[in-house]
């Protein structure tokens, strides 16, 4: 089968399985489809760690000095949780479609560990870059969207999906860790380097992002001295532990307001602000608009979804 009719398969598949605008739930709890039927502007987005397959359309992404774009020929992996600024290709009659796959992490730790001590010498398993980044794209291989393909073409069937469906998205992680970005995923998963490192600083900042965190104890905790930890940081994140912690509070406030209906004054104060002048003009400075003007923009520019899922609305 050549790719290309591998793609017109898959998107045809992702429009059975997202027949409606937002995200549509499958019976895996960590899979979601996404439909986009108009494009979305610059926007900050905090992407939770997972794999994004865009099966039609296009996202390209912006951190720091480089341009990540990742369409039917690229998919995306976030090793760790970055923010950065994106924007989406899409419109009625060539709507955005997505498989979005939060990173289940023992799902993917087992696989992984599979890998490292299969005891063969892999070429696509060896270490990765020196400086690995917390989100890249790859270009798609052919064994990937193979995996890809079966594992919708189960998605579609009730059966197929209780049956095959846990195996056949074993076998998609089994080609994503063994791909272009297996390396640094494994390094993350295993706690393994600086990556691995950083990756346990950034989940202690998610766990307790409203409380006072001190940046020296992020650094012993993982492992490296005060400089080394400021450096390896910036490589991974594209930015400071402070500026991460403060776009941390920022994103999670505005999903309170977007989702529960907060004042800018109740989410400031639940995601740790003391002032909520000083909420309003950070989070100004960082999505270019008050508070009430950028959820008011959300709603108008794009389909939210009704549940109470941020692992998902956050990442797009």
């Amino acid at each position: 089968m050549t790719a290309p009719t591998r793609q017109y398969q898959i998107r045809d598949l992702l429009l059975q399985l997202a027949p409606t605008e937002g995200y549509t739930v499958s019976p895996i709890e960590s899979v979601r489809w996404l439909r986009s039927n108009r494009p979305l502007d610059s926007t900050p987005v905090l992407y939770e760690p997972g794999i994004v397959f865009v099966c039609q359309g296009r996202k390209r992404g912006f951190i720091g000095d480089r341009t990540l774009v990742y369409d039917a020929r690229h998919y995306l992996v976030v090793a760790v949780p970055v923010p950065f600024t994106m924007e989406t290709d899409a419109s009625e009659e060539a709507p955005l479609l997505a498989a979005y796959l939060r990173l289940d992490p023992a799902l993917a730790a087992e696989v992984a560990l599979a890998i490292d001590y299969s005891g063969i010498a892999r070429e696509d398993t060896l270490p990765g870059p020196a400086a690995p980044l917390g989100l890249e794209a790859s270009p798609m291989d052919d064994r990937i969207e193979g995996s890809l393909l079966r594992f919708l073409e189960a998605m579609v069937d009730p059966v197929e999906t209780a049956v095959l469906g846990p195996a056949l998205l074993r076998e998609l992680y089994f080609r994503v860790l063994c791909g272009a970005q297996g390396a640094t995923l494994r390094s993350v998963l295993g706690e393994r380097g600086h990556l691995g490192r950083i990756a346990l600083a950034l989940k202690r900042i998610h766990a307790d992002y409203p409380q006072r965190l001190d940046v020296s104890r992020l650094a012993r905790e993982a492992g490296l001295g005060l400089a080394a930890f400021h450096a390896h940081f910036k490589a991974v994140t594209q930015t400071t532990p402070m500026q991460y912690l403060k776009s941390t509070r920022l994103h999670r406030a505005r999903l309170l307001m977007l989702h529960k209906g907060m004042t800018a004054a109740a989410a400031a104060d639940r995601v740790g602000y003391e002032s909520a002048s000083q909420f309003s003009r950070e989070f100004r400075r960082l999505f270019g608009r008050t508070p009430q003007v950028e959820v008011a923009r959300l709603k108008a520019s794009f389909a939210i979804p009704e549940q109470d899922d941020e692992a998902f609305v956050s990442s797009h």
